[in-house]
């Protein structure tokens, strides 16, 4: 009997996680005699930890009307844990997805973040783990702090809300006479700092609509923030690993809810037992949608083949495409990768046969292992 545990992310835009799981497992059910699948849908923080969360844990989704990327009212879902844990994807309400067509950093808000975790605390909640990733923004977190209550003044000492455009306007910082205490654990998947060439403009705002002068002025936002952070607050997120995660919304959870920013992949990893499942375990299933070099730094992957290397156990990866250095990951213990689609295949044309695609690649993968001919 070959005991397989599968835990890949979702392959965002076409697959969940659980849909993930599903078609591989069904694929070495149908190959492999004997298989004995454990599954085990997975996140780094972006879209899908609740629903991750919720598989593992359960819980009750919440739901609550909040203000979405351009200040557009929507509702939106957190998940209440038993003990009080309010789990927030700041996707949400401040997703890619949700910009559309009109993909704009500077002018997109977190807000609608503040506002979730104003009503999760208003609901009794105890502890806030905030998923940052997947997000259209690019503020620093600072809408989502104006949503719960710290004042941002300008020039004139007026108070607005500033969004990427809008934050070299900040002069003046007033803190909160109630800030939240309850602690809060941002889930976060990558170690960029908040500005300069790593940071979080130069790497991610293109992705989210910004061209070239957009990136030098919302870099040059985020420094400005940064400066204003430490002289008002006396906190300093220049510096800190993952504090460009989500357009700066790493620093801005530091700043201004105290947060300790953490590995998604290893909090989820944790409520899910992952060690002593990977301990009995003789293969071990990942992948994600497009595999690349940003996988190797935080992402699903790389956590599950860190911690599988710790037991010495076999990890492969099946992937929706392959992208520019794909083959690091083998540096981390992958030994086989799996793709299911080109790249260079048109976005519509993988959506009507992402699922096909995907079981006879995890088809040939299982042949390949179990040595079946």
């Amino acid at each position: 009997m070959m005991k397989i545990l599968i835990a890949p992310d979702s392959f965002k835009g076409t697959l969940t996680a659980k849909e993930v799981c599903d078609i591989i497992g069904q694929a070495f059910k149908d190959t492999v005699k004997d298989a004995e699948i454990t599954k085990l849908p997975a996140a780094d923080g972006g879209e899908g930890l609740c629903a991750c969360m919720q598989s593992i844990i359960g819980g009750k989704t919440v739901k609550a009307e909040a203000c979405g990327v351009f200040g557009e009212r929507m509702t939106a879902e957190y998940l209440m844990l038993s003990d009080k844990t309010a789990v927030i994807e700041m996707a949400e309400c401040a997703g890619l997805p949700l910009a559309g067509k009109n993909k704009n950093p500077e002018k997109a808000t977190t807000f609608g973040v503040g506002e979730l975790i104003k009503h999760a605390v208003s609901g009794g909640a105890k502890k806030i783990l905030l998923g940052l990733g997947g997000s259209a923004t690019n503020d620093c977190g600072l809408g989502m702090a104006s949503a719960l209550g710290w004042q941002f003044l300008d020039e004139n000492a007026e108070s607005f809300v500033p969004v990427g455009e809008t934050m070299p306007r900040v002069t003046k910082i007033n803190k909160l006479k109630n800030p939240i205490t309850i602690p809060v654990i941002a889930a976060c998947d990558v170690e960029n700092q908040l500005f300069g060439e790593n940071g979080a403009a130069y790497v991610f705002a293109p992705q989210k609509g910004a061209d070239k002068d957009a990136v030098l002025r919302l870099d040059g936002g985020l420094r400005h923030v940064s400066a204003i952070i430490k002289n008002d607050l006396n906190v300093d997120v220049s510096e800190i690993k993952g504090a460009g995660a989500a357009g700066g919304m790493g620093a801005g959870a530091v700043a201004f809810l105290g947060a300790e920013l953490k590995k998604g992949i290893d909090i989820l990893l944790d409520a899910a037992d992952f060690d002593r499942k990977a301990a009995e375990a003789d293969l071990i299933i990942t992948g994600e949608g497009r595999l690349d070099f940003q996988s190797v730094n935080g992402k699903v992957i790389s956590g599950i083949a860190q911690r599988a290397a710790k037991q010495n156990k076999k990890v492969i990866a099946i992937c929706g495409s392959k992208g520019k250095d794909a083959e690091k990951i083998k540096s981390l213990g992958v030994s086989e990768l799996y793709f299911s689609c080109e790249t260079d295949k048109p976005f519509d044309e993988i959506l009507k046969t992402c699922k096909e695609d995907l079981y006879n690649i995890a088809v040939k993968a299982a042949k390949e292992i179990s040595g079946v001919v």
